[in-house]
């Protein structure tokens, strides 16, 4: 039985119920990859730490066309849902299916075909890391159907308003991950490809769990396999809608490729460094993007319904829940800057870049809490390329200052991190010019 759209009551009472289970999700997958890092530091050493830590730029990029275009997938279904138009979002479930998985297919060739190309050259791994780094990559790369497939299923239930049923398959992945690393890394010594054997299969096994929910819960998402059918109209929506998400992520994955470059001049203690301090960063991330993928819902549903009032309240209340959030979360990291890093065996110097890289971070990460959850504003209503110039812009001023004052006396290698404010800053300034001109052409529509 499929539950009622967020079109009645108090916006911010929808919000907070549909976002603690995506927030409780994010953080139980993001405890994992943690976990992942701990292991792999303590069993394996600082090297192959920092080889895992040096991939996850372009694992992000990889897993950025899944979010992107599962993302549009559930734009489009949520707005359907939000119409009551319940065959429509069966055919959009059935496309989201098979378009995602067959883009993750495809991923993974493309992934492991262009893999030394890639991190010899356009990451500029250095060579004592390299081999290590290859072979995670590739074997992570295998598993890329899963996380596509993973992604489609996950957005296909918070279209229909159920953001629950997500935090239970990622627990079962997030303890089998955990569980399988400790065996793989600490007890059998694979390495960094016990590492991605563990990732690989926990990511399987969320996938099982999410088709089997969904096919004994929701009749209209009983699907077998020869009952998945391609609408040519549905992956029309689900391309236009989700293309712009998915290049919004992947110039932020590229321009942090360019970024960890950067990092790798400085050699393997600034690797090391910088591999754990963006673990932990993605703490500081979670309120903003948690309700980023709850406002495109929110807003997806009530355009449907064409309850706009509802759009711009919820707007603002979105961001004011993800500023409350993010200033709690960063509280704590600033104080507990200096103990961290003991967790994941760094050597001295290591440590002492990463405490330096998360006292900055706690602080202008509140910036990006101010305009991250507009972008799901932006998605449900269709103005999916907003994010995307916003993006474009900030992380190529990041890129920029980075290696204009990388070599300077004044920043040095504390640009790493001090480069957050510059992207930060204009991302918010942009967001909030665009907002304010969408809301604009809304009362010109409403006077004519």
């Amino acid at each position: 039985m499929i539950g009622k759209p967020m079109t009645g009551g108090s916006p911010w009472r929808h919000i907070l119920k549909f976002t603690f289970p995506v927030l409780t999700g994010s953080l139980l997958q993001q405890l994992y990859q943690t976990a992942d890092a701990v292991i792999v530091g303590n069993f394996t050493g600082e090297r192959a730490l920092a080889a895992v830590g040096t991939t996850n730029t372009l694992c992000f990029l990889l897993l950025a066309i899944a979010i992107g275009f599962s993302a549009g997938n559930g734009v489009v279904s949520s707005q359907h849902f939000g119409a009551e138009k319940l065959d429509c979002v069966r055919k959009d479930a059935s496309t989201g299916i098979l378009f995602l998985g067959g883009l993750g297919a495809a991923a993974t060739v493309v992934s492991i075909a262009f893999s030394r190309v890639a991190y010899e050259y356009a990451v500029g791994v250095p060579q004592d890391i390299l081999p290590e780094t290859l072979t995670y990559f590739r074997i992570y790369s295998m598993g890329l159907i899963f996380q596509y497939l993973y992604n489609a299923l996950a957005a296909i239930l918070r279209s229909v308003g159920d953001s629950a049923s997500t935090l239970y398959f990622l627990l079962i992945a997030s303890v089998m991950n955990i569980l399988l690393d400790l065996l793989f890394v600490g007890v059998c010594r694979w390495g960094v490809a016990g590492a991605a054997w563990a990732t690989n299969t926990a990511q399987a096994s969320s996938v099982l769990a999410a088709w089997y929910y969904m096919h004994r819960k929701y009749p209209v998402f009983r699907f077998r396999l020869r009952d998945l059918q391609w609408s040519r109209a549905a992956a029309g929506d689900t391309f236009r809608v989700g293309l712009p998400i998915a290049l919004q992520l992947v110039f932020v994955a590229l321009g942090l490729t360019f970024i960890q470059r950067a990092v790798n001049g400085f050699g393997q203690a600034m690797t090391a460094a910088f591999a754990v301090s963006q673990r932990i960063e993605m703490y500081l991330h979670l309120p903003c993007n948690a309700l980023q993928t709850t406002l495109a819902t929110f807003t997806g549903q009530n355009v449907g319904a064409k309850r706009m009032d509802r759009v711009k309240l919820g707007a603002y209340q979105g961001v004011l829940i993800s500023v409350i959030f993010t200033m709690i979360l960063s509280a704590i990291v600033w104080l507990s800057a200096d103990t961290l890093p003991g967790f994941f065996a760094l050597s001295d110097k290591a440590a002492d870049y990463c405490e330096s890289y998360l006292q900055t971070i706690a602080l202008t990460v509140i910036v990006l809490s101010l305009y991250v959850p507009l972008f799901g504003f932006f998605q449900g209503t269709k103005h999916s390329l907003i994010p995307t110039v916003v993006a474009l812009c900030a992380l190529g001023l990041r890129v920029a200052v980075t290696y204009l004052f990388k070599e300077s006396g004044y920043f040095g290698h504390t640009i790493i991190w001090w480069n957050t404010i510059f992207g930060f800053g204009t991302g918010c300034i942009l967001s909030w010019i665009f907002y304010a001109k969408t809301c604009f052409r809304w009362r010109l529509i409403k006077c004519r």
